[in-house]
Order: structure tokens, then C-alpha cells, then sequence
């Protein structure tokens, strides 16, 4: 008997749906910090029953199951367009102008010197411990985990208090930072396979044509929506409008090869400054908001708890633990060396120490990471990469989920009252 996807889809949100009753009813925790957890605990079960060979049928079938979700293509393919196009809505585009020189150069130089930063220090620590982990492939895994993960930003920025100039920083920053990621990501994917060689100047006119036809493409797309929502009065219609939005700009954007992520953020933020506010009626801005809100809940929801069973994908070796602790030192080092130059200037201007230890606090590293992680071909090198990915995501949604609400009621009042 084999499992259809929408025996798999019934599965995992039963799961979601008593993880969540379970959580609301006796430990309270962030949403994305318990459905991970769902996760592993589910897939340390199967695992477990399956060792031991206890209903091994049904319990092969579930793992079997389970490892037939191309975790790659459910994030990057699907899931992402929506869970940013819902973030994007959140946030306030006018704040996100006045603060455009701190997001951009955290989206881009930011992202660069944190990859080379980790890259270099995985490929010295990987020396020092005995691994063999080629330059490239080591750079390759800078430039996967050193963008923050706009979903997991999203999900944690959720549970704290910020001032308005912080929340569009963090927001900002984890929504355009991915797609430069992701290009150096690729990049540096082909020089470690050998398939070319690097191009500095290329690379850098790729970044720049990707983003700025993924913005542009995502404002074009999300100007002509609002203008066509103004000439009517139909919330059932408007919500449909803004769902076909979401999807067919990032499948435009992925069919002319520029940066899906960016164009649907784009989109996403015009209708939430403009299409919401001035398009729409009080009873369909209700219901379009109410609408993207319970869509993000429940992506989200599932994603942590995919997220989790990947555990059974992708076991974590032991081989590597020493290289997955250095790992989880060296990114964290990394995010503070970025956000201090940053954080230094905003100091002098604003008294802004504290909002500087959130921000940095605040990169938060999710299921894109693990995405292109699993998407890596195969190599020596793979296995390592992998089991180093998957600690430093869970490390990051698990020890920074579960403190950076705290740290957020904790400092981020004082940012406010100094305009931070």
C-alpha cells in the first residue's frame, strides 16, 4: 500500500494539530521551537521503532513516506513564495525607505564577508580536526547558512516587542538577503564541482540582474494589482487576486530567471502598503489580512515541522561533530562581525547598543539553509555539509527561538524610547 500526498498532507497536519494543542495547553513555546521539536521527537520514534522492529510494515511505510518529500522543492518550489509574500505584507514600506542603506548593506556586503568569514574558518577548522572539505565546497556552505532565513525571522520576530526602525531592519534584511545568497550559493556550487570558473565581475552583474528584475518585476506585478483591486468592491475576489499575485510572480520570476524570492517580496510589499490601505474596503482589509495571516500560521507550522523529520533524510554523523560545533561558533562569530561595524555607526547616532545586540541575536537560521543543503550534488564533501548544516539550523531555531523573545521584551523598549 503506498502513501498518496494527501494521505502524507492529512499526516503531517495532524501532527501540526496536536503539537499545537499540546503546546498552547501546557508549554507555551514559540510555534516554530515546538514544531521542530514535533519533528525530531517524530522522527526519533519512527527511527527507533524501526531499529527495533516493532510494527515494521507500517512503520517502513511511514519512513518511506517521509523521505519521498523533496524537502528542496517543497520550500524553495512552494512553500517560500507564500510565507513571503504573507511577511512582506507585514511590514512597513515607508520605515523600510528610511532605513534602505542599513538593509542594503546587510543584504549584500553583509552577506559576502560572513560567507567568506565561515567559509575560511569551516575550511581551517575541517584542517585542524582532520576533514577533508575542500575550499569551495566550504565556501559553498558560507554562502547557504550565512543569509538569514526570512521565514525563521519572521516566525521569531512574531513572538517580541520591537521598535518600528528595528522590526523593518531585521525584516528587511532576512527578506532581501536570501537571493544574494543564493546566487553566490550557486556560484560557488559550480566552482566546487568544477563546472567553471570564478568570475568575479559576472558574479557580481548576476546578483545585481537577479534582484533588481526580481524587484521590479515584483513592483510592476504588484502596482497593476492594486490599480485593478481599486475599481471594485468584492472581498472573495480580492483575496483570490492577491493569492494569484503571490503565485504567479514567482513563477514568472523563476521562468525568466530572476530572483523569485525578491519578486514576490516586492509584490508583497506594495500590496501591503497600497493595495490593503488604500484599495480595499474595512471588510475585505479584514478579510484579505485574516486570510495571509492564517496562511502563514499554517505554512509555517508545517515547514518547523518538516524541518524536524529531516532528521530522518538527513541523520546527523558523528564523524562530524566536531566540525558541526565549530560550525555553530563560527557562524554566530560571524553575524556579530557584521552587525558591529553597522551597529558601531548606529551607536554614535542613535544610543543604539541594545538594538545592535538584537539584530545580531535576531539572524535566525531556518529551512532555506537546509534546502540548499540537501540540494547540493553528490560529493565527498556532501555528507559533511550536511550533518553541519543540520546542526547549526536546529541549534539557531531552537537556542535563538527560545531566547530572543526575552531578549527582544528585555532591550527592545529601550530601543524604542530612543527611536531606535
Amino acid at each position: 500500500m503506498t502513501v498518496s500526498g494527501f494521505d502524507l498532507a492529512a499526516a503531517f497536519l495532524v501532527v501540526v494539530a496536536i503539537a499545537g494543542w499540546l503546546n498552547v495547553r501546557f508549554t507555551g513555546l514559540p510555534t516554530a521551537v515546538a514544531m521542530v521539536l514535533a519533528g525530531i521527537a517524530c522522527a526519533a520514534l519512527l527511527s527507533a521503532l524501526h531499529r527495533l522492529g516493532w510494527a515494521p510494515e507500517e512503520v517502513g511505510r511511514a519512513l518511506e513516506a517521509i523521505r519521498s518529500v523533496n524537502f528542496p522543492i517543497a520550500v524553495l518550489g512552494y512553500l517560500l513564495a507564500f510565507l513571503l509574500f504573507a511577511g512582506a505584507m507585514q511590514v512597513d514600506l515607508a520605515e523600510l525607505r528610511r532605513r534602505l542603506a542599513a538593509i542594503a548593506s546587510l543584504a549584500t556586503l553583509g552577506v559576502v564577508i560572513s560567507t567568506l568569514l565561515v567559509g575560511g574558518g569551516l575550511w581551517g577548522a575541517a584542517r585542524l580536526l582532520g576533514v577533508e572539505l575542500p575550499l569551495a565546497w566550504a565556501i559553498a556552505f558560507g554562502a547557504l547558512i550565512c543569509p538569514t532565513d526570512p521565514i525563521a525571522v519572521l516566525a521569531t520576530v512574531r513572538e517580541g516587542r520591537f521598535s518600528q526602525n528595528l522590526k523593518s531592519i531585521l525584516l528587511g534584511e532576512a527578506l532581501f538577503n536570501d537571493g544574494v545568497g543564493i546566487v553566490v550559493f550557486g556560484a560557488a556550487v559550480s566552482v566546487a564541482s568544477a563546472q567553471a570558473a570564478p568570475d568575479l565581475l559576472l558574479l557580481v552583474g548576476r546578483v545585481a540582474l537577479e534582484a533588481l528584475g526580481g524587484l521590479a518585476l515584483g513592483l510592476a506585478a504588484g502596482a497593476l494589482t492594486v490599480r485593478a483591486l481599486r475599481a471594485i468592491d468584492d472581498y472573495a475576489v480580492e483575496v483570490i487576486a492577491t493569492l494569484a499575485l503571490a503565485m504567479s510572480v514567482y513563477a514568472i520570476a523563476q521562468a525568466v530567471h530572476v530572483s523569485g524570492p525578491i519578486a514576490v517580496v516586492g509584490a508583497g510589499l506594495l500590496m501591503g502598503a497600497r493595495g490593503v490601505e488604500t484599495a480595499m474596503s474595512d471588510m475585505t482589509r479584514r478579510y484579505v489580512r485574516g486570510f495571509w495571516t492564517l496562511v502563514d500560521e499554517v505554512l509555517n507550522a508545517v515547514l518547523f515541522l518538516l524541518l524536524g523529520l529531516e532528521l530522518i533524510v538527513a541523520p546527523p554523523r558523528p564523524e562530524y561533530a566536531g566540525l558541526a560545533l565549530a560550525a555553530i561558533v563560527l557562524v554566530t562569530a560571524a553575524r556579530w562581525a557584521t552587525i558591529l561595524p553597522w551597529g558601531l555607526t548606529f551607536s554614535l547616532r542613535r544610543g543604539g547598543a541594545r538594538a545592535t545586540t538584537v539584530l545580531a541575536w535576531g539572524g535566525v537560521h531556518g529551512a532555506i539553509s537546509l534546502a540548499l543543503a540537501l540540494s547540493l550534488p553528490q560529493s565527498p564533501a556532501r555528507p559533511a555539509l550536511l550533518t553541519v548544516t543540520f546542526a547549526v539550523v536546529i541549534c539557531s531555531v531552537l537556542v535563538q527561538g527560545l531566547t530572543f523573545s526575552k531578549l527582544a521584551r528585555t532591550l527592545a523598549p529601550v530601543a524604542e524610547d530612543r527611536g531606535a
